[in-house]
């Protein structure tokens, strides 16, 4: 136990909280605690954890991105444009073209933050209003609702049937969401690229000293998130069967303040994909159960923005501080072992 508490103190917290919030919302609303609800939270979270665990490198490298969301729309009317312009293609055709635009605006982004100097989050707030404002104003903002038929079809992996008459089911977004977190978990915990960008965002300097290509950490990073962004604008375009310009406008704050709160950290060389999908599913519960419950919208976009002063705060502070003095003494006894 004492060394579960050492090695995932953040991930452990948030699954106790999240245990916690979902029995106080059961309490709330008898709607929120069934299986078919839990099924409902998991697919409409799948999209933003897509975001997340793109977003998570690039904050374990020192940077940070709100652009993807909007990018995320851009790879949208591309990949459909250039689908319907092929004919309709298919699912392999829509990935590469959808993961290739992707990953050339995160590439965009890298190449201004290395090449001009430029410090990430005054690239990404320049990116995210040139992207926007050129896909509105080319699009001057109508919808595509003519979708291939292999895209506006849905995928369901599982589905059933309740007692009560509801129905619960697994779509491709949750298996998609799922392989990119497995992809994301490899390539920064069992690649040597990995480990160079949690050095690289732990101690930039010493990095640059040790040899690592620092060139290549931007690129790496801002172009993961991009595929990443790629990836989660078709499974939109999926789920939603449609493409609304300004569908994911707005998302990244929330993305942001989940991933975050999952425990990356903004100074960059900390974060780990399972805490990734904690806060993103934290996020998403709190949403659900508030909605359920009939509270305004605009409530949760205040829970929001204090979830994130909250994990900017613990960002900054040693997370053993904040568990009980006998628990402190039980790590720290741990600590001076190993």
């Amino acid at each position: 136990m004492r060394r579960l508490i050492q090695s995932k103190p953040t991930e452990l917290t948030l699954l106790a909280v999240t245990v916690l919030l979902c029995l106080g919302l059961s309490v709330g609303t008898d709607r929120f605690l069934t299986i078919a609800n839990a099924f409902d939270v998991l697919n409409v979270s799948a999209v933003n954890i897509i975001f997340a665990v793109g977003l998570l490198v690039v904050l374990i490298s020192g940077g940070i991105d709100i652009s993807f969301a909007v990018a995320a729309s851009v790879v949208q009317y591309v990949t459909v444009l250039a689908l319907l312009t092929l004919g309709g293609g298919n699912w392999a055709v829509g990935f590469i073209i959808a993961g290739c635009v992707g990953m050339g605006l995160g590439l965009i982004n890298a190449f201004l933050i290395y090449r001009l100097q430029i410090i990430s989050i005054v690239a990404t707030i320049s990116t995210f209003n040139v992207f926007f404002g050129l896909l509105m104003f080319v699009t001057k903002g109508v919808s595509i609702y003519n979708l291939p038929d292999w895209l506006a079809t849905r995928f369901v992996f599982f589905e059933h049937e309740m007692a009560d008459g509801s129905w619960i089911e697994l779509t491709l977004p949750v298996v998609v969401m799922i392989l990119c977190c497995i992809a994301t978990s490899f390539m920064i915990s069992r690649t040597t690229t990995g480990r160079k960008l949690y050095a690289f965002g732990d101690n930039p300097e010493g990095a640059r000293r040790f040899g690592i290509n620092i060139a290549a950490m931007h690129y790496v990073s801002f172009g993961w998130l991009g595929l990443m962004a790629g990836i989660a604008g078709l499974m939109q375009a999926h789920y939603a069967q449609e493409v609304v310009p300004n569908a994911l406008y707005g998302r990244e704050l929330d993305v942001l303040a989940a991933t975050v709160l999952g425990g990356a950290r903004l100074g960059g060389g900390k974060g780990s994909v399972l805490g990734c999908v904690l806060g993103v599913l934290l996020v998403s519960i709190t949403q659900n159960g508030l909605n359920l419950m009939g509270v305004s919208p605009f409530a949760f976009k205040m829970i929001v923005g204090a979830i994130i002063l909250a994990a900017i705060t613990l960002s900054s502070t040693r997370f053993d501080k904040l568990l009980p003095k006998a628990l402190q003494n039980s790590v720290r006894k741990g600590n001076h072992r190993s």
